[in-house]
């Protein structure tokens, strides 16, 4: 797993943290005197937890290469937007089940939604610029 900071530049140059997005959950209820607590499900935890999937090709996280586009949270619920190097990638179904398994993985998680993004479609370019100066780009 990456150290990376989550306020440094994705491949993209912009920070991860607006790359992705968290949305508060509308609960109907008013709060009681024994209000539950608020679900602990981040944008942040999440993105953390993708960094542990790795491209089996590559054997590179698939934040670092730039395939994961969006990250919603709602309350327990997340969704992610991400791609694949290419239609064809043969480890696709790979890739994005290890990527909902990972999610999943995260105790306050309740449902995961993965969806395969195919624009803006992917280049080397979305890559993280330390993991693309390791690669040779």
């Amino acid at each position: 797993m990456s150290d990376h900071d989550l306020s440094e530049p994705s491949a993209d140059g912009q920070p991860i943290a607006n790359a992705v997005s968290a949305e508060p959950a509308a609960t109907g209820a008013a709060p009681s005197g024994d209000a539950p607590a608020q679900s602990s499900v981040s944008v942040e935890k999440v993105t953390l937890a993708l960094r542990r999937v790795k491209d089996p090709e590559l054997n590179l996280n698939i934040v670092d290469l730039g395939l994961v586009y969006d990250v919603r949270v709602h309350g327990d619920v997340v969704a992610v937007d991400m791609s694949l190097t290419s239609p064809g990638c043969p480890s696709g179904a790979e890739i994005t089940g290890d990527a909902e398994q990972a999610i999943r993985a995260i105790p306050e998680v309740s449902d995961v939604t993965i969806n395969l993004v195919w624009s803006p479609y992917w280049t080397p370019e979305r890559i993280e610029p330390r993991v693309r100066a390791y690669l040779g780009f």
